[in-house]
């Protein structure tokens, strides 16, 4: 690696999120000189798929005209302006965007996905202090659920990888069971496992309903613990149990809204509206950091009053940020002025077809798709089992590959022979 070069010089001064950074010695990080549509282009031009969307962030591919126009004309406007006594009309008509949207109101920004869960959480807590009942102050999550990485986003993540270094520090949440579909046992479909998961979330909450503040879940998409998909009808139950027992619903939409699964928000599919929703990722584009949470007016009628300790007081500098909320409403017009969702499911149709030789693949487990997400469990065993590929170039000589330059077998020589 040439010390000069741009990765050299990011690994002597930049801390990588989420990556053991004594493995760059080997794998330097991919400079990103520029990026157009679906592509990132290196500094020597080379381009690459970008496949994961940038954390999920990017939408309509980089640089989009609409989303780029937006920002522009705006930067000639307003760039910034705290939201502490001042508003802007951006922001108002992100808020006022949102709530038609998702039936609820006053929507609060924070500026990623872990802001805003830690926004929802406060806000739920805070919200049966305020009305009397201060000791409905834990929360509940799913096994395997994932909403963030920040000290309060951590109790109610379930992922020991992100969690057990900051134990100490962590007020963890009660965990109840996954509606995972891949947990059903013989003779049972999906939705039956909703219901048995359902069943046990009733018996928590039977007990503790009354130290119970919120359950926050990944409407059917529970993405950071292996894309794990589960039947709508576990909302459906959820949203009842909360409604029986006085407990919030959070839908942590962060990751799944914006139309990846079909809807444009995941919870939409099981006709509930939950009490909370957390945004972020997709809201912009992928252009600007901003996350926004909404709430019903109950919740926010609970903090109207004079007394200062009775608002609710979070907040960060760039709360509501004008050139972020012009991007997300530049996105949002995307949706309105091409119907998005339906050119995806057509879209979702061609890849349905496109990955059937995958799907069909000896080692695959646990094919599944949602909306415009696909996931595959892989066979741990398989992979060893049958004889590896030497690393040659093709022709491949390993024993059972065949000649023919088709997809399998290019996909052989980057890990075992069919």
């Amino acid at each position: 690696m040439n010390p000069s070069s741009l990765a050299a010089r990011s690994l002597r001064s930049v801390w990588h999120p989420c990556t053991q950074m004594q493995l760059h010695e080997e794998a330097p990080p991919l400079a990103i000189a520029r990026a157009q549509g679906v592509w990132l282009y290196d500094e020597g031009g080379q381009r690459y798929l970008d496949g994961i969307s940038s954390w999920w962030v990017n939408l309509f591919g980089h640089g989009h005209p609409h989303i780029k126009a937006a920002l522009v004309d705006q930067l000639d406007q307003l760039d910034h302006v705290m939201l502490a006594g001042f508003t802007h009309a951006p922001v108002v008509e992100l808020s006022e965007r949102l709530g038609a949207l998702t039936g609820l109101g006053h929507a609060f920004y924070g500026s990623d996905g872990a802001s805003a869960t830690e926004i929802a959480l406060k806000m739920s807590a805070h919200y049966w202090r305020n009305t009397g009942r201060p000791e409905k102050c834990g929360f509940i999550g799913l096994a395997g659920g994932y909403h963030g990485e920040t000290v309060g986003a951590l109790g109610v993540t379930d992922i020991a990888l992100f969690r057990t270094a900051y134990a100490p520090l962590i007020r963890l949440a009660a965990t109840v069971p996954s509606p995972d579909a891949r947990a059903a046992l013989p003779g049972e479909t999906a939705a039956d496992v909703a219901r048995r998961a359902a069943q046990a979330l009733q018996q928590w909450l039977e007990h503790h309903h009354a130290q119970t503040a919120a359950l926050i879940l990944e409407p059917l998409v529970q993405c950071a613990s292996g894309m794990a998909l589960y039947d709508p009808e576990y909302l459906r139950l959820a949203r009842a149990l909360c409604d029986r027992y006085a407990v919030h619903l959070i839908a942590d939409e962060i990751a799944v809204g914006f139309g990846r699964t079909g809807t444009l928000f995941a919870h939409q599919q099981a006709g509930i509206r939950p009490d909370f929703i957390c945004l972020s990722k997709g809201l912009t584009g992928g252009t600007l950091p901003l996350s926004a949470v909404l709430t019903t007016d109950a919740v926010y009628a609970a903090f109207y009053d004079v007394d200062v300790a009775r608002g609710f007081l979070h907040s960060h500098s760039y709360t509501g940020n004008p050139l972020a909320c012009r991007a997300a409403l530049a996105t949002l017009e995307l949706f309105e002025q091409s119907d998005v969702l339906a050119d995806n499911a057509r879209t979702a149709l061609q890849l349905d077809q496109a990955f059937a030789p995958l799907t069909q693949h000896p080692a695959i487990r646990n094919a599944r798709r949602i909306g415009m997400l696909w996931a595959w469990d892989v066979d741990p065993t398989y992979i060893h089992a049958p004889p590896l590929c030497p690393p040659l170039r093709p022709p491949c000589a390993g024993a059972g590959c065949a000649a023919a330059p088709d997809w399998q077998h290019n996909l052989c020589h980057a890990a075992v022979c069919h």
